[in-house]
Formats: C-alpha cells, sequence, structure tokens
C-alpha cells in the first residue's frame, strides 16, 4: 500500500526534469546572407537587426513559456549556390527557419525552391523562409510557396508608392531606367515604366540599362549616357556600393539628378555619399526612416538598439521578422513548422510601425510605406542629420499595406492536414 506513496516523489520528480527539458530546449534559425564581399556592410547590418530581436525575445522569457530562439550564422557569399550549401548546413544543424533576404532576389528564390524541396522529401522536418528584403513579386505571385513569407512591401507595392510621388511632382520629365542585372533590378525597371507611365503619361521614358551587380567600379560611362539622353531623372534599383558608387560617379559629373529608389536610403554609406555628391536627390520607400515624426514606439526601440549595439536602427521590418516568428509559434501552440506556418497566415500584428497583417492568400506582409528623400537639414522638413553629415530624411508621403496593396498570381498548394 505504500509503494505509490515511495512512487510518487520519483514521478513528480521525473515531470519536472521533462518541464526542465522543454523548457531549456531551443528553437534554431539559420541568417544566410552576405557577409563577406561588397555587400557585406548590408549583410552586418540585417544580422544586427535580426540578433537584437531574438535576443530581446529571450530576454522576456523565449516563446511557448521558456523554449529559447538560438541564432545560426552563414554567409550567403551573394551566391544561389552557397547558400544551399548554408542551408544544407543549417539543416544538419537543427535549424528550423530560414531568414534571408540580402542576398537579392534570385538567390532567396533558389533558397525557396531548395526549402520546397527538402520539405516535400522529409515530411516532420519542415523548414520556413522568412524572407525581410528580397521583394521581387513573383514570391508571392507566381512562383509563392506555403513555406515562404516575405516582410517587406514587394517591389509592386513600392513603385506604387513612387509612382503615386511623382505623379505630383511635375518637374520630372524624362527618365533613365538604370538598373542591376538580375530578377528584381529587371522587375524595378519593369513596374517603373508600368506604374509610373500610368501615373504620368507625358513622361519620357529616354533609356534603359543593365549592369552586372556588384561588379561595376567606375559609373562614369553610364552616367555619360544618361547624360546624353537628356533624363532629369534616374529609376534605379541599386543599392550598396552600386547606389554609393552610382551616386559618386554623378557627383564627380557635375550631374544633378533625381533617383527613385525601393530601399537605398537604410543602407549605411548612402546618406554620407549623398551628402559628398553635394548633386543629386534620392527618393527611396520604407517602412520607417530616422527621424521621421509621431513615430514614439520606433524612436524607443532606435534608442535601446543604439545603446546595447552602438550602431545606427534602420530597419524595422528586419527586427520585426523573428518577432512575427514568434508571434506564430505562441499563436500555434507549438514549434511543428506546418502548424507555425498555419499561424502566420492571416497574423495580425501590433508592430512598432503600427499594425501589420501577414495576408493569407501569398504570404505578403501589408505594412505602411514611406516615400522620403534624403535632403540637406533645415530645422522644418529634416531635423535630424545621418552618418555624421548634415543631411537627413524628409518624409514626403505615406501609405498604408491596404493602400498599396494589389492583387496576386499566387496559387497557394499548402499541405493537408
Amino acid at each position: 500500500m505504500k509503494f505509490p506513496s515511495l512512487l510518487a516523489p520519483v514521478a513528480a520528480a521525473a515531470l519536472l526534469a521533462a518541464g526542465a527539458t522543454q523548457a531549456q530546449q531551443t528553437y534554431k534559425i539559420a541568417y544566410i546572407d552576405p557577409l563577406s564581399g561588397p555587400f557585406a556592410n548590408v549583410g552586418e547590418l540585417m544580422l544586427t537587426h535580426t540578433q537584437y530581436a531574438i535576443e530581446d525575445i529571450n530576454a522576456r522569457g523565449g516563446v511557448l513559456g521558456g523554449t529559447k530562439l538560438q541564432l545560426l550564422q552563414f554567409d550567403s557569399k551573394l551566391s544561389a549556390q552557397e547558400s544551399q550549401s548554408a542551408l544544407q548546413a543549417a539543416i544538419d544543424q537543427g535549424a528550423r527557419a530560414i531568414v534571408t533576404g540580402g542576398s537579392g532576389s534570385s538567390v532567396v528564390s533558389a533558397l525557396v525552391q531548395a526549402v520546397n524541396r527538402w520539405n516535400q522529401r522529409n515530411p516532420g522536418k519542415e523548414l520556413l523562409v522568412l524572407n525581410h528584403s528580397s521583394i521581387d513579386p513573383e514570391l508571392t505571385g507566381k512562383a509563392c510557396s506555403f513555406w515562404h513569407f516575405q516582410t517587406d512591401a514587394n517591389t509592386a507595392m513600392k513603385m506604387k508608392a513612387i509612382a503615386n510621388t511623382i505623379k505630383k511632382t511635375p518637374e520630372v520629365k524624362k527618365i533613365y531606367l538604370l538598373n542591376q542585372d538580375y530578377a528584381h533590378g529587371k522587375q524595378w525597371a519593369s513596374y517603373g515604366r508600368q506604374l509610373v507611365g500610368l501615373a504620368r503619361p507625358d513622361i519620357q521614358f529616354v533609356g534603359e540599362t543593365l549592369h552586372p551587380i556588384g561588379k561595376v567600379k567606375d559609373f562614369a560611362p553610364y552616367l555619360a549616357n544618361i547624360k546624353q539622353s537628356g533624363a532629369d531623372s534616374v529609376i534605379t534599383g541599386n543599392w550598396g556600393q552600386d547606389m554609393t558608387l552610382l551616386l559618386k560617379a554623378a557627383g564627380d559629373a557635375g550631374y544633378d539628378l533625381h533617383y527613385y529608389n525601393h530601399s537605398a536610403g537604410s543602407v549605411p554609406g548612402t546618406v554620407l555619399a549623398v551628402s559628398q555628391a553635394r548633386l543629386g536627390q534620392l527618393t527611396w520607400v520604407a517602412e520607417w526612416h530616422p527621424g521621421q515624426a509621431d513615430s514614439p514606439k520606433v524612436d524607443a526601440l532606435a534608442k535601446s538598439y543604439k545603446a546595447k549595439t552602438g550602431k545606427d536602427f534602420l530597419a524595422p521590418r528586419i527586427e520585426m521578422t523573428p518577432r512575427l516568428l514568434a508571434a506564430a509559434i505562441n499563436k500555434a501552440g507549438s514549434t511543428d513548422t506546418t502548424q507555425v506556418a498555419r499561424a502566420l497566415e492571416d497574423l495580425h500584428f501590433d508592430s512598432v510601425v503600427g499594425p501589420v497583417r501577414m495576408r493569407a492568400e501569398d504570404h505578403q506582409l501589408l505594412l505602411p510605406q514611406v516615400v522620403n528623400t534624403i535632403a540637406p537639414v533645415d530645422g522644418k522638413a529634416v531635423k535630424v542629420g545621418w552618418e555624421g553629415t548634415n543631411y537627413g530624411f524628409r518624409t514626403d508621403a505615406i501609405y498604408s499595406g491596404n493602400e498599396l496593396a494589389q492583387g496576386t498570381d499566387c496559387k497557394m498548394v499548402r499541405p493537408q492536414p
């Protein structure tokens, strides 16, 4: 009769040990983006934003009442082949989700396809791809995947915001299209012709050129062609080194142009390049920009981020990406990948830039977009300098995610329950 009472403490201890083991488990996330080469500064920026969010989530108890997130780091080397090698290494180390986006849409597309194949062949060991910066609409369109989620506005959404702004800018009359020769560069040019042309039928497109990504050292020959065309503005999807070198070449040539871009202003060195060129304006689109008025939540986050990392905060959506994943895990009550993916679908999240929603039909996050221009500090429209310069960001227009949302060609194939 006494055996049950003797066994009870043992059973209780076993249950406590099991609970402790559960609480100590980790959920591994693989970061795959450029950490070397011409865009290493972009990859490091994105890595620091991701790390900050994960450390904060863990400091608040992790997910599911104690499971901690662990970040694994891999260098994509801006290569689809290297990224797929990194993916296999991440799988071997137990990763359940991939955070990426800074390697270009062609690399991210290759990663998504590789994950699709892995998930099909390895039921129960599936992975998610969380893409914070590769914005080719095909990724949430014809090439959409149940396992892929995009946390930035796509190219069409960003160009719609740009087109709305150009519609109210009569001094823009002749546009040249200069873009990197890869999938997204071509998309930015295509949507530029289409949406800006629709908004302003009077505008002339006076030339178009594609150049190798990350390999051009001197943009002077390209600027000569633009000058010969008579263009006053350039629609360019260039980012990182390709944007700063373009600005430098234009400044050296004394050529005053208005550039329309998707995200270059958030990359370190861009504001400095504009200030050094002293000529030209760069207008770009993001969910927020430094110095933006009436954004107390982002301001508080930026202050905390700076205190912890010693670096400037630039991209709420990247920091938000692990938080969306954590929210979905808690919503699902599980780390099972299929359940987490279903929890991400139609997830409503109160972010620092306002309420956002992950659209279920194509896994496109709907979040606000701010059209802004890098401009000198004037104490009114631009109150804060950036990167040690007297140049900052001027808000031109703000659009909600719903205002910019467009239809999708996505035909989502979902796993059976």
